[in-house]
């Protein structure tokens, strides 16, 4: 391994979307950034030209689907591992990415917490080297890959709700009150405000005071999550 780290190529069409990936990836010890690229062209020349371990893979790109860019990488003799980053949830394309060596999938949008444990687990999967002793060695390397339960919600949140009021603030460009979005959900105004604090809280959305009518202004949510 080279002493720079764990080199990664940053796959992403969107240019916001790529450099906060890039930015993330460059905050995890021992991984650096070899380059950010927005197509499967531009991916296949910088891997032409750089030494790369790692591609963080956007599955939609605008020259083509990310798993063609991966066949046609293995074919070339490319040996670089993939974790793929992606808005789809289709599990039959999940196992085809699996067939051709993707190690992990993060579905977007993810925070820095999550792209940092699967990193950190990736790193861990890497480092296993050397003849395993039985059995259990071989299942522990395989497991370092596994990620964690996803953390438990606040009491009194569930997650079908907070993935409702997530839709709704993501679809608004403007963003939206506690009580516009608990219209929108069908929740009442306290309980909307409970799921918008929770995504503040978990770096995925901002808040600012929204000022116009008189009296006490109202706090706006905007979605921030990548």
């Amino acid at each position: 391994m080279s002493t720079s780290g764990i080199r990664v190529l940053v796959v992403e069409d969107d240019p916001v979307a790529a450099a906060a990936h890039a930015l993330y990836v460059g905050r995890v010890p021992g991984f650096t950034v070899s380059g950010t690229v927005h197509s499967m062209t531009d991916a296949r020349r910088h891997l032409d030209q750089h030494p790369v371990d790692l591609l963080l893979l956007d599955l939609y790109l605008p020259d083509g689907h990310g798993l063609q860019l991966v066949r046609t990488l293995r074919a070339a003799g490319h040996t670089a591992d993939i974790i793929a980053v992606t808005s789809a949830r289709d599990l039959t394309m999940v196992r085809e990415g699996v067939s051709l060596g993707v190690v992990q999938y993060v579905l977007k949008p993810f925070t820095f917490a999550t792209l940092r444990d699967r990193l950190t687990r990736y790193a861990e999967f890497r480092a296993t080297t050397g003849e395993a002793s039985g059995q259990d060695e071989v299942d522990r390397a395989i497991a370092a890959l596994r990620a964690p339960r996803p953390a438990a919600l606040p009491k009194g949140l569930t997650a079908a709700t907070l993935r409702a009021v997530t839709d709704v603030l993501r679809a608004a460009g403007h963003g939206l009150t506690a009580a516009e979005a608990a219209a929108d959900v069908g929740i009442s105004r306290i309980t909307a405000r409970r799921y918008l604090e929770h995504l503040v809280e978990s770096g995925r959305a901002a808040r600012a005071p929204q000022y116009g009518q008189v009296g006490r202004p109202e706090l706006r949510y905007r979605w921030s999550g990548h």
